[in-house]
């Protein structure tokens, strides 16, 4: 039009092109939500079902164990049961849990308030088991012989059943004592212990080779010996040779394929300290034809002034006075006879005698240094049984069949 701008005239022609519309949207199709929906529904019922099959095999597993220890004179028992663990685990709950040990003789039964055992579902070959105390062992039917206590337990075992690989025990403030009872006897008391084994050659079916560590914090055994009424700590790892296999079976009958077998008992690491004195020492230890140990530990000794009076010099010195003034056994004279004759002269006599002995072990070992301080290298000694530091008898270790 006649006085219109060219730009008004290119609006006008904007405005008047026909609106295009947008093409309508595609209805979505379900199919992709199912299809994921499908596969997760699939792989959780797979799953269920590998569980449930993985509990079943477990749980039959653990049937054939308890009957092949039955068949073997230790029969297992409890007052409840189950598995659970779902999704993830597979744990077995034994409570009021109880054992009958009629391979040993006499026959020992052991009882504790729970058993647990987990194993995880990609973890088929580790298991971890966890023990509620308190644990007693006793004759059938009489008074508990052995109280266990402890504030944590724990079991852990690698490898195909039957025939684990490797042991690990782990025990927070263990407890032993002779009997139920405050006043009963102490047999080992720590704040915390380790105890783990493993076959390092050979195979659990074909004569394994077994390396077992053993350590201790702050323990005590006041009922077993007098020297180890003050607090130790210790580290023992011993390498046993000349089992057949790891097979079960009594004791007995395993210590005497040990022995026929060429057993040996490796020392490779023995150290017990305490604040007064150090030892250590390694050795090779064997059994013989009657079960009795033989053989020689060579140790070091850092405070043997302090060891030596523990060993029960006086106990040796009251005995042969005994049988000098005609005492008759297990009487109460000993060197309280001495004291009938002059007050305090029993405690002269021993404290002469220990230092007589201190100097003695000296002069029969040789000097030489633990962790930078003196020490004495002696013979630990064990002859058919009877154990002897240098030339000093200072006890008897039980055959072992």
């Amino acid at each position: 039009m006649p006085g219109e701008s060219p730009l008004n005239m290119m609006q006008a022609q904007r405005r008047s092109l026909p609106h295009r519309s947008r093409p309508a949207a595609r209805p979505r199709r379900p199919w992709g939500i199912i299809g994921v929906a499908a596969v997760i529904v699939a792989l959780a019922a797979g799953w269920c079902g590998l569980w449930y099959y993985a509990a079943g095999v477990a749980d039959r597993t653990m049937s054939d164990w308890v009957a092949r220890e039955a068949a073997a004179g230790r029969v297992y028992t409890c007052g409840s049961q189950g598995i659970s663990g779902f999704p993830f685990r597979i744990q077995a709950r034994c409570g009021a849990a109880s054992a009958t040990l009629n391979s040993l003789q006499p026959p020992l039964a052991a009882a504790a308030k729970e058993v647990t055992f987990t194993t995880g579902v990609f973890e088929p070959t580790t298991l971890v088991g966890d023990v509620t105390g308190p644990l007693t062992v006793a004759a059938p039917g009489k008074p508990p012989s052995f109280v266990a206590t402890w504030s944590a337990a724990q079991i852990n075992v690698s490898g195909l059943p039957p025939f684990p690989d490797a042991v690990s025990v782990q025990i927070t403030q263990p407890h032993l004592s002779a009997g139920a009872g405050a006043d009963a006897p102490v047999m080992f008391a720590a704040d915390n212990s380790n105890f783990q084994a493993r076959v390092i050659d050979g195979s659990p079916e074909n004569h394994p080779v077994i390396d077992a560590v053993l350590h201790f914090d702050s323990a005590t055994a006041p009922a077993v010996h007098p020297a180890f009424a003050v607090p130790l700590q210790g580290d023992i790892e011993l390498v046993l040779r000349g089992f057949k296999d790891l097979s079960p079976k009594p004791f007995a009958q395993r210590a005497r394929e040990f022995q026929a077998g060429g057993g040996k008992i490796e020392v490779k690491t023995l150290r017990l300290q305490r604040t007064d004195a150090i030892v250590v020492g390694s050795g090779t230890l064997t059994v013989n034809e009657h079960g009795r140990l033989d053989g020689v530990i060579q140790v070091a000794i850092n405070g043997l002034d302090n060891i030596v009076p523990q060993l029960g010099i006086d106990k040796l010195i009251g005995q042969g006075i005994d049988r000098l003034t005609g005492a008759t056994a297990g009487s109460t004279q000993g060197l309280s006879a001495l004291d009938r004759l002059l007050p305090g002269l029993s405690g002269v006599v021993s404290a002469g005698a220990n230092a007589s002995v201190v100097d003695d072990l000296k002069k029969m070992g040789q000097p030489t240094e633990i962790d930078g301080k003196p020490a004495t290298a002696l013979p630990l000694r064990f002859a058919d049984g009877a154990v002897y530091f240098g030339m000093i008898r200072i006890g008897e270790v039980p055959p072992l069949f």
